[in-house]
């Protein structure tokens, strides 16, 4: 019997964050007042109907560290970027403000994930590595679904053209034009490459841009700013 899989992401509006990270900023690690982080997430996790204790978040920095949760640790999850678990009704958060946010699951095992992928952890295969951990878990490729949320996308994503080789080196499909006619990455475009060579076909993108949408939180278009939040759970 499959359980029900439910994934939300979040926009700039509906808290009380003082500006620059105004209004619902979910992110801890920004320089926004401690305080009105908490009361968001408090916010956050009411809305969702599991309650804050029931939601997990982590310490981004950008690395391959994927970790197993089977409960609300009660504090942040230090150094890592996914997280999986097979437990219900225990939401796995990502913050971000133009990396990806990749959420996954195989409702029929009952195994959910959540991962943080920037331009370095998607180059250094934080997704697959997710997945394998999955797997492990009793998932099964077939059965695998996938939301790539709100990200900066391959129009507003400017970078050295060496880096764009280096990237679509590691994850290919990575490389593109932007706009003004410049290099850059699309990194949900390789993501999903990458998840279509591992068998999974379920892949779903939300084609909003965090640069272009002025509802949506960006480092790139205006830096301090806050964080939107993207969580997957099982009913």
């Amino acid at each position: 019997m499959s359980v029900r899989i439910r994934r939300v992401t979040t926009t700039r509006a509906g808290g009380v964050s003082k500006p620059p990270f105004d209004s619902f900023n979910l992110g801890d690690h920004v320089g926004d007042d401690p305080a009105a982080v908490a009361s968001n997430r408090t916010r956050l996790g009411t809305a969702i109907g599991l309650g804050a204790d029931r939601v997990v978040w982590m310490n981004q920095v950008h690395g391959d560290r994927v970790a197993v949760v089977d409960e609300a640790p009660g504090a942040v999850i230090d150094g890592t970027d996914a997280l999986v678990t097979s437990t219900p009704r225990l939401a796995l958060a990502v913050v971000t403000a133009d990396c990806v946010p990749v959420l996954l699951a195989d409702a029929r095992a009952g195994v959910a994930a959540a991962v943080h992928a920037g331009r370095v952890g998607a180059q250094r295969g934080v997704v697959a590595r997710t997945v394998e951990a999955m797997l492990k878990l009793g998932a099964q490729v077939g059965d695998i679904s996938v939301l790539l949320g709100p990200a900066v996308s391959g129009r507003n994503y400017e970078v050295p053209a060496a880096m764009a080789d280096e990237v679509e080196a590691a994850l290919p499909g990575s490389r593109t034009t932007t706009a003004a006619g410049t290099p850059g990455l699309d990194l949900r475009a390789g993501i999903a490459f990458q998840l279509k060579d591992l068998g999974i076909t379920s892949i779903d993108i939300d084609p909003r841009c965090t640069v272009a949408d002025a509802a949506l939180f960006s480092h790139r278009r205006g830096a301090p700013t806050g964080r939107l939040a993207s969580l997957i759970w099982m009913e």
